[in-house]
């Protein structure tokens, strides 16, 4: 399936090649409920440190084998960790050192399980040449919280030059998850995928996911991604410099026609020197806020939208972007754009350090675009 982009939307078209599961009953129901305008959510439902249940028991990766000397195949033995705690869950402790991962079978967490990562651990990928893989899975899973060290892709060592789905973390039909202090980088595909799961006749979206304090970073497609889920929230996190394979976008919303995403809100992260756009969102997603973020230095768009509806971007810096600050492309709608900084933008085409320029270069808005209101934005200085 093919990204849509009207023609001034991005330098490049950009494809989403993602496998989808939903039967064709999940999605059409899926998409009615996308084309209800949906309101602002009225209570504050976001929390960056929200409270995971997890259980009481802890056990050390050590125990079970694993030795993190950058040479031994510790999948195994990581995963007879997690396997190893009781149904009510627990902590899995992985002490410093560099532990090699088979990213083709993937380290599986259960409900009720934190995976604890030292500061100066990292889970490196043993390169392969599969066109998909997973570091750690979260699949149909509750009370999950992944927090510290590193994880480390083979886009450098990688054996195949097919595929793009190589991620360090994929949450799929998930609730409750809190991902933090985490460094993705140096994937095939994406730093993070979270979406949903098809299984008999219902999609699962993912619901009440957490990123704080993440990077991602020099990632191959893209720093995060995101199919259907809703209460998602985003903040103190950076995605950054991916490069290598289109869309290249610090974070695209792409759930196409698999089901919606709504109910999102990104607060203080920085998207910046993505080969893309810094983030692109794409149909049938709605009631995103953006608010306090940092778009800079991205080849394409700061913040571009095509068809997404019911947003709130406020109080973002968006400068030096190859393209626009802000791109609301086709039919997007229902968007407040208000207390931003969008200046010295398009430096594909101008200087950004021009004393000035029209307001374009800043904000674009399509012909079929309506409801976008514009108050208090701060834009580049008209030349002189």
């Amino acid at each position: 399936m093919m990204h849509l982009h009207d023609t001034q939307s991005s330098a490049k078209p950009a494809t989403a090649k993602r496998s989808f599961l939903a039967k064709p009953l999940v999605i059409a129901a899926s998409l009615a409920l996308s084309a209800v305008a949906l309101p602002a959510a009225a209570a504050s439902w976001w929390d960056a440190t929200p409270n995971i249940s997890i259980g009481s028991r802890t056990v050390n990766v050590k125990n079970f084998g694993a030795r993190g000397n950058g040479s031994h195949n510790d999948t195994a033995a990581i995963q007879k960790a997690i396997d190893s705690l009781p149904n009510s869950g627990g902590t899995v402790f992985v002490p410093a050192g560099r532990y090699m991962i088979d990213a083709t079978k993937a380290l599986k967490l259960r409900s009720h399980t934190r995976l604890k990562l030292d500061p100066s651990a990292e889970l490196r990928v043993i390169p392969n040449g599969a066109s998909r893989y997973w570091v750690v899975k979260v699949h149909n899973a509750n009370n999950v919280e992944i927090v510290g060290g590193k994880m480390i892709g083979d886009r450098a060592r990688h054996k195949g030059n097919r595929g793009e789905w190589g991620y360090g973390i994929n949450i799929s039909g998930s609730d409750h998850v809190l991902v933090r202090n985490v460094n993705l980088s140096e994937f095939w595909g994406d730093g993070m995928w979270i979406g949903a799961l098809g299984r008999n006749s219902r999609l699962d979206r993912s619901n009440y996911v957490t990123v704080n304090n993440v990077t991602s970073s020099h990632n191959r497609r893209q720093g995060l991604s995101i199919g259907p889920v809703q209460h998602l929230y985003i903040v103190n996190s950076t995605f950054k410099d991916t490069k290598g394979t289109l869309p290249e976008a610090g974070i695209d919303f792409e759930p196409q026609e698999q089901g919606p995403v709504d109910n999102v809100r990104l607060q203080n992260n920085v998207i910046s020197g993505n080969n893309g756009n810094g983030i692109e969102m794409h149909a049938h997603v709605s009631d995103v806020t953006f608010a306090g973020n940092t778009f800079t230095g991205n080849r394409g768009f700061g913040l571009m939208s095509i068809n997404a509806h019911h947003m709130k971007i406020q109080g973002n810096h968006a400068t030096k972007n190859g393209l626009a600050g802000l791109r609301m492309s086709a039919k997007t709608h229902h968007v407040n754009i208000t207390n931003n900084k969008l200046q010295y933008n398009s430096t594909r085409y101008m200087s950004a350090s021009s004393a000035g320029g029209g307001t374009s270069r800043d904000i674009q808005i399509s012909k079929k675009a309506y409801s976008i209101t514009q108050s208090n934005n701060t834009l580049s200085p008209k030349r002189k």
